[in-house]
């Protein structure tokens, strides 16, 4: 295993170890993001971000986090870092868009699916849904059916009579291996039940 654990815990007294099965991985409080994402890139290589997501630990508290994967193109070696935002009710985390530009998209997906702000992001506006759009869709609260929710434009919901109809799980639930992963990639969610889809109706359904 990389000794970049051992390497974070030497320089910050504030990293602690984080269990992981795949790659080393430590969790970092939120207001000393920046320092330890700065010194990752500029002293110890991690030169690419890969992804970064939202995660809504339900019951937990604080209940947001943001788990970041970083990738060091010299050595070949993954890092996973995780935070929490301290505030439940309005859940905030730095941007590390300023280090790497490519957590800008990634950060306004997991404000708009969560409802975590970025400080410091350039833009953190809706990337999926439409700006005032009164949910976010990957909380815990938010049912996997979906919500009916009127259309945005009003003149278009005169004129069709319409209202944005939430779409299926296709195919879900969705699931990711953790078995004998070495590679993120290798873990990607797979459907648990493939047996239908929008066109083919789920079994019992009503279509």
């Amino acid at each position: 295993m990389d000794t970049i654990v051992d390497t974070l815990k030497s320089k910050f007294s504030f990293v602690t170890p984080r269990p992981a099965n795949d790659f080393p991985a430590v969790n970092v409080p939120a207001d000393h993001l920046l320092e330890v994402a700065q010194v990752l890139r500029d002293e110890l290589g991690y030169d690419m971000m890969l992804d970064l997501c939202g995660v809504d630990w339900d019951k937990d508290r604080p209940r947001f986090g943001v788990i970041y994967h970083l990738y060091h193109s010299g050595k070949k070696t993954y890092l996973r870092l995780a935070t929490l935002a301290p505030e439940t009710a309005a859940p905030v985390v730095p941007s590390i868009s300023g280090i790497w530009p490519a957590a800008d998209w990634h950060e306004r997906e997991a404000y708009d699916m969560f409802g975590i702000k970025f400080e410091g992001h350039p833009n953190l506006t809706r990337i999926l849904m439409w700006e005032g759009y009164p949910y976010y869709p990957l909380r815990k609260e938010f049912p996997l059916a979906g919500i009916e929710t009127e259309l945005p434009a009003a003149d278009t919901a005169a004129a069709t009579g319409a209202k944005v109809i939430a779409a299926p799980m296709m195919g879900g639930p969705f699931q990711a291996g953790t078995q004998d992963h070495h590679h993120m990639s290798d873990a990607e969610p797979r459907a648990g039940d493939q047996s239908w889809t929008e066109d083919k109706p789920k079994p019992g359904s009503q279509g």
